[in-house]
């Protein structure tokens, strides 16, 4: 629970034995962590924490106060405490936006290289999932070479990151009741670049001075990212490395191994990690590491990048968001190959206090003190397996007396895409419609994002999913929430045992687990495309559905573009704590209350997971009554 700490009692700050023993291990060591560095930057300032502070010109920087009496009623420029904070807001998820759907944009770069013959390290895995998603969207396919109908795909995907169109391609998924109320509010999203150029050109002084219109624009652009950028990533992720299918994995510290060259990789875009795992594949480089003395090359997961390489190739989870700088701590690792977005800049400083060597791997994301790899898709393979042969080199480097590596790996079951949901239910949505009006699923609810420190590590994440299942709400889970879902023994079968009687009926005859994991937070889109099917299949909205979402423990800009384009889309979203709009009634009223009139759902702040979930009880059983079922 959000709590003011006034010492760091290592119990208060994760519900983890691993994470714990780390801790101590770093302490022990005179190494800082994230909960180290929050104390030292407590208390916060007021001002930043409302949202009423203003550097968007050289006017200022101002802070605004609502307070009678104050003096700073206004900015320079005549602001008010509306107008900033919602310029502030708008601005946050536009950067939210553009790192999601830069991701996207990344994949649909590859697939060229590919189509133009500029790499031999990628290829066209899934050749009949971009046949369906290019006839999806209006590409002609029968009787057409692959490449042709690849290509075209790639335009449209293209295209969407433009200004010339009037609508995203994978609009054609959404209702079209959900299309006429963004129609209606002029938020129907055009273009990914477009949207968050303009939130930039909305909130420059002397733009956009409403507020509730500048927090429309904002929804707009997160849908951009929603059912653009995102979506473009996990589709284009799938056709390149291949579509998800359930296999049996392990996770948390434990999976790091005593005896093998350890690699992590971290980051969001699985074009660098699936390299790196080829390249710890080749024999050349086993054979040199168990000449070492090392038993093999064991390549290892943390945060999303982890998440895409567990969902398609089974590969081990080390830990979330809390758990990178204590991956490090371990001793045990030999390097860490990073992509973009959720690194920690003190990842390099702890691999100082180690042999670990720190690999970056995108220009777009420079770490002072690492060692740089430019990564494009033709040379991708050669300096993934240089960066391995020197991981495997520094396990002759490795100091056993500072190696401690706690606790034991945990069991857990992924790769829960859409076409696999469907697949086991027999090749439609049609027994988890049935299921869902039997009541034996009362509703779903996707627990998705990161971990804040300002939160005991994971208690809010496992704590929701537990109550949640106890109500027969099926939980779909993406990002950090995987690794703390998975070691609660939620992600496997027998996890089962700790829902309600319908969902456990359920779990049990479909062999599955109470809380399905579904990818990466880029894979959120995963989730949208379920609910839109759902609301398709059954002619109504999303916003009709007894749906929900949550993000219990938050911190990035990525999570407010993802809560806002649930609400958006229609999707009654939780937050743990909120934003830092809290100095605007206008923008916090329109947050919690206002949107509900206009898109059918709001945000919903609460720090403790029983009362959220009894939230999200109340609200799917409304849902299911206006559905004409049982509550």
């Amino acid at each position: 629970m959000l709590k003011e700490r006034t010492e760091l009692n290592i119990d208060d700050l994760t519900i983890w034995d691993d994470a714990k023993e780390m801790i101590a291990k770093a302490r022990a060591e005179g190494i800082s962590t994230a909960w180290d560095r929050l104390k030292a930057q407590t208390p916060h300032c007021t001002f930043c924490e409302l949202g009423t502070t203003c550097r968007n010109c050289t006017m200022g920087p101002c802070r605004i106060s609502s307070k009678p009496g104050a003096k700073m009623r206004l900015g320079v420029c005549g602001a008010d405490e509306h107008v900033i904070v919602a310029r502030n807001f708008g601005r946050f998820v536009a950067g939210g936006a553009a790192g999601h759907s830069d991701h996207g944009r990344d994949l649909i770069e590859v697939l060229e290289a590919i189509l133009d013959c500029h790499t031999q390290d990628y290829a066209i895995r899934d050749e009949a999932k971009l046949i369906r998603i290019a006839a999806e969207l209006g590409v002609a396919t029968e009787g057409r070479p692959l490449a042709e109908v690849a290509r075209e795909l790639m335009d449209i995907c293209y295209a969407d990151f433009g200004s010339r169109k009037a609508g995203l391609a994978f609009l054609c998924r959404v209702p079209q009741k959900r299309r006429e109320k963004w129609d209606a509010l002029g938020i129907t999203p055009r273009g990914v670049d477009r949207e968050i150029a303009e939130m930039m050109h909305r909130t420059h002084m002397g733009c956009d001075n409403d507020a509730p219109n500048t927090m429309l624009h904002a929804a707009r652009t997160a849908l951009a990212d929603g059912w653009g950028g995102s979506m473009i990533g996990t589709e284009l992720s799938d056709v390149i490395f291949g579509t998800p299918t359930p296999r049996r994995s392990t996770t948390n510290l434990a999976t790091i191994k005593k005896d093998m060259v350890n690699i992590l990789v971290h980051g969001h875009n699985p074009v660098v990690s699936e390299m790196i795992l080829a390249a710890a594949r080749d024999a050349e480089l086993i054979k040199r590491a168990q000449e070492l003395g090392a038993s093999g090359i064991n390549v290892v997961g943390l945060c999303c990048t982890g998440n895409e390489l567990l969902m398609r190739q089974g590969i081990p989870m080390a830990g979330n968001h809390l758990m990178t700088e204590l991956a490090i701590i371990t001793g045990a690792v030999e390097a860490i190959v990073v992509d973009y977005q959720c690194i920690m800049p003190s990842l390099v400083q702890i691999s100082h206090c180690y042999h670990t060597k720190f690999f970056d791997t995108a220009n777009k994301a420079r770490f002072a003190g690492a060692i740089h790899y430019d990564i494009h898709p033709h040379n991708a393979l050669a300096l993934s397996k240089e960066m391995v042969a020197t991981a495997v080199e520094g396990f002759a480097r490795r100091d056993p007396a500072r190696v401690n590596i706690p606790g034991e790996p945990v069991d857990i079951m992924t790769g829960f895409s859409n076409e696999a949901v469907i697949s086991a239910l027999g090749g439609s949505l049609t027994p988890l419609i049935d299921a869902i009006k039997a009541g034996s699923i009362r509703g779903a609810v996707g627990i998705v994002g990161c971990n804040n420190p300002k939160f005991q590590q994971d208690s809010m994440n496992v704590g929701l999913a537990k109550e949640l299942i106890k109500k027969d709400i099926l939980v779909i889970v993406t990002g950090c929430v995987t690794t703390a879902a998975g070691k609660a023994g939620l992600l496997v079968p027998e996890g089962a045992e700790m829902a309600g009687p319908g969902l456990q009926a359920v779990c049990k005859a479909l062999g599955i687990p109470p809380v399905l994991h579904y990818g990466s937070c880029v894979d959120n889109s995963r989730i949208l495309q379920l609910c839109a099917a759902l609301a398709n299949e059954l002619g109504v909205d999303i916003s009709d559905l007894p749906v929900g979402a949550s993000s219990p423990e938050w911190y990035s800009e990525k999570a407010a573009a993802i809560g806002l384009y649930a609400v958006a889309s229609g999707i009654y979203t939780h937050l743990g704590h909120p934003p830092h709009i809290l100095g605007s009634s206008i923008v916090t009223n329109l947050a919690v209350s206002g949107l509900e009139e206009l898109v059918g759902a709001s945000f919903v702040i609460e720090p403790d997971p029983v009362k959220a979930a009894e939230l999200f009880d109340a609200r799917i059983s409304m849902k299911r009554l206006a559905l004409g079922l049982s509550a």
